[in-house]
């Protein structure tokens, strides 16, 4: 049999398995009106559906390539250990991104307090499931939270990720209650460092990005769910500029693809530039490799074989610009 050359396994950074079941259904005319929806799919979800779903969906994960992923969590501590069970049996490296939520929401988001939420946190190490630090938003996780929450991940050297600036209206509300914008907020509540992750960051401002460069972290993009959800686009030539790192999640699971996620990267950031160099391949192949992986603080995980002789792939001068420029992941073996 012909030896495939392989290069590290596609990690996804940011994932909500249970919004699969949105794909191909009406979900309203702009994002809060999607959100409605989300909310509805999430208010059914139980432990034994999470089992069976998120097996399917890690194994759709698995079959484009991904090899690790970041399940972004908050339907509840026995749903989180169903997601992981169920990354187990598709063969798929999890971190349990669990969520922390004080207001908002429905009620199975919440918890009662900060100290009610790192006790799940710990039950769920205690358990052996790798787990991250998640304060929702700036919307769900008032400052003192966000403070707490920012000295643990500090303390115990984990991962934090949290969703900020996806939206205008999210900014205009943390304006209008905290006076700053919400990553100048993570800022001053100590949530940004090395180990933080921002999902999305579509609208941030050139201070916002100044505060990510020099706390060292960096911003995980979602492109295909952005354009779904008509988010925006990520200034990805501003971040490149201040030395921000980058990684790329399915999020909503519109689409499955890491190479569909890399390209729309790579598209928005040729049509906002004017150029069609802003990205070498190499770095897109990193961002959608070992940026997730340390995102989620991973140091090993499964690599992926390139099937070269896939017709996608035929009379190509050299298969890892082909990879990134025009092929789907049906070209990806794990």
């Amino acid at each position: 049999m012909r030896e495939l050359p392989r290069i590290p396994g596609f990690v996804n950074a940011h994932c909500h398995a249970f919004q699969r079941a949105l794909r191909g259904r009406i979900e309203g005319g702009d994002f809060w009106a999607w959100r409605d929806t989300m909310l509805e799919l999430a208010a059914s979800q139980t432990p034994e559906r999470v089992r069976t779903s998120y097996a399917d969906v890690y194994r759709e994960l698995h079959a484009a390539g991904y090899t690790a992923v970041g399940e972004f969590h908050y339907l509840g501590l026995e749903e989180g250990r169903a997601a992981s069970a169920a990354a187990a049996e598709a063969g798929v490296e999890l971190v349990l991104l669990h969520v922390a939520y004080a207001r908002g929401g429905i009620e199975r988001f919440r918890q009662e307090s900060v100290a009610e939420y790192l006790r799940e946190l710990e039950e769920l190490r205690a358990g052996g499931i790798r787990v991250g630090v998640a304060p929702h938003s700036v919307r769900a996780c008032p400052p003192d939270w966000l403070a707490e929450l920012g000295r643990y991940a500090a303390q115990e050297e984990l991962p934090l990720h949290v969703h900020a600036d996806e939206q205008p209206r999210e900014i205009d509300e943390c304006l209008a209650e905290h006076g700053v914008r919400p990553i100048e907020l993570l800022d001053a509540c100590g949530c940004l460092g090395p180990r933080t992750t921002v999902v999305h960051a579509t609208h941030a401002d050139g201070n916002e990005l100044d505060l990510l460069a020099a706390a060292d972290a960096r911003v995980c993009a979602c492109p295909t769910t952005e354009a779904n959800l008509g988010d925006g686009f990520l200034p990805v030539e501003r971040l490149l500029h201040r030395g921000i790192d980058l990684c790329i999640g399915s999020d909503s699971n519109v689409r499955i693809d890491p190479l569909e996620e890399l390209r729309e990267l790579d598209g928005i950031a040729r049509r906002q530039s004017g150029r069609r160099d802003v990205f070498p391949v190499d770095d897109l192949l990193e961002i959608g490799t070992v940026g997730g992986a340390r995102a989620l603080g991973l140091e090993s995980w499964p690599n992926v074989g390139i099937d070269t002789g896939h017709p996608q792939l035929a009379d190509v001068e050299d298969w890892r610009s082909a990879l990134v420029a025009g092929c789907s992941a049906d070209v990806l073996r794990g």
